[in-house]
Parts: structure tokens; sequence; C-alpha cells
């Protein structure tokens, strides 16, 4: 099916489902469908902020950098400033996609547990990304969100990997870490993911601006292609 098809089926669906009003709206290939005529809404990717004592607001150009990527590769017109907004907050809502990041602990307690619980079950959309030292805390914190859910690796054949962009082998590594092959990770609930948990990748540190770690543009392209997969995901395979 044609993205163009897809959209049109979730703009339908959307009509019978007003829950998902902030998913599906106003994000993808407006300008394709209607041409020059209608001015697309933007809308901003968002980081989660958490408590703990991790850093939650890691890889600061990341988010930014993947915007500018998508709308010049994928046809998206997102903001190219991201937001940042708490696990507590009801301005979770707002927003199609949340990228997580950070190195140490974090901690849900039942309130924002519960929140993000109705968020993912009502159409959003989670991307915890392992900066390294987050593998520790993902699933007792994600199990107070889904008990009846598990964690569960992604096959190199998931959709995800199939978008524009071809990643035959899964994630590409960003950086070592502890050398271990990278992997996806992903919360499934009633037949769809809401959850994908990237780890020993760094697709965040990818994202980041050349400067900041110096990784060969190579390196960055694959890490912003696999991006773009995910977020073409989100917003037309994942219904």
């Amino acid at each position: 099916m044609s993205i163009t098809k897809r959209f049109l089926t979730i703009f339908a669906e959307y009509l019978m489902k007003p829950k998902k009003a902030f998913l599906y709206l106003f994000v993808l290939l407006i300008p394709a469908l209607f041409g020059s005529f209608v001015l697309s809404p933007q809308i901003k990717l968002a980081k989660l902020k958490y408590r703990g004592g991790g850093d939650w607001y890691a890889d600061r150009t990341a988010l930014p950098n993947l915007a500018k990527f998508c709308n010049k590769n994928i046809g998206t017109s997102f903001s190219e400033t991201d937001d940042i907004v708490d696990v507590a907050s009801q301005d979770l809502f707002n927003y199609p996609y949340i990228y997580m990041t950070g190195h140490g602990n974090f901690v849900f307690n039942s309130d924002e547990a519960e929140n993000l619980r109705k968020y993912l079950i009502s159409g959003g959309f989670l991307h915890i990304d392992d900066n390294y030292g987050l593998d520790p805390f993902v699933r007792p914190q994600m199990k107070k969100v889904f008990p009846e859910l598990e964690l569960v690796e992604l096959p190199f054949s998931h959709p995800i990997f199939s978008q524009k962009y071809s990643f035959p082998k899964g994630l590409p590594k960003v950086h070592e870490h502890d050398g271990k092959p990278p992997q996806a990770f992903g919360l499934i609930y009633k037949g769809r993911l809401v959850c994908l948990y990237t780890y020993e990748c760094d697709l965040g540190n990818g994202w980041e601006d050349q400067s900041v770690y110096n990784d060969p543009e190579e390196k960055r392209q694959q890490a912003l292609k696999m991006g773009a997969n995910i977020i073409q995901f989100v917003f037309t395979d994942n219904r």
C-alpha cells in the first residue's frame, strides 16, 4: 500500500476513533496530498522528562536533527525544535512520538505509570534509546506501565527495518558500549507496537550534531535513516 493510501486509511480511522486525533491529523503528507494550497501545521517531536537521577536531557541536538532529516527525506513537516514533556503531564497526549534517553536510573511512580499507559494505549508511541546505563531500569519500570506485557526482541523481518530505508540486519551500531550487537525490543499491545527499546545501538548519539562525537558521516547517516524509518513506521504502518 502506498504511503498516501495508508494516510487516507489512517485518517478514516481517526474519524471513527477521536482518541487518536493527536497522533494522525496533521503530521504526514498533507503537502503531498493537497499541494501548495494548504499550509501544513507543524508538530514537534518531544523528549521525556523523568525522575530518578538519570540525565533525561542527554542528546540535546538529536531530535532537531532527526526532524530536519525526516522533513527533507520522507515528506514530514515537523518543527525543527523539540519539546520536553514530563511523564506525569497531560501534555504527553500532544505528541505522537516521545523519545526517552539517558545514562542512569529512572523511576515511575504509580500515577506516572498510569499516565504513560493511557498515552500509549490511546495511540502514542515511546522510543526508549539506551545511551548506556538505562538497561537495568527499563524492564522493571516498563513492567509498572504494562504488567501484562514483556519486552520481545523484534526480528530483522519487522517492518520497522524496511520503511524507506532497508536495514536487513537490524539496527545500525553507532557506539560500542559493551561491544554487544545492537538489539531492538518492543512492547506490543493488542497487536500494535507501543514502545520501542533500542539497546547497544545509541541512535540518539548518531542523530547529534557531528561536532559532538566526531563520528564518521556514514555512521550518522545510518542512524538518521533508521530514525526516519521509526518515524515513518509510527505514522503509517503502526496502527
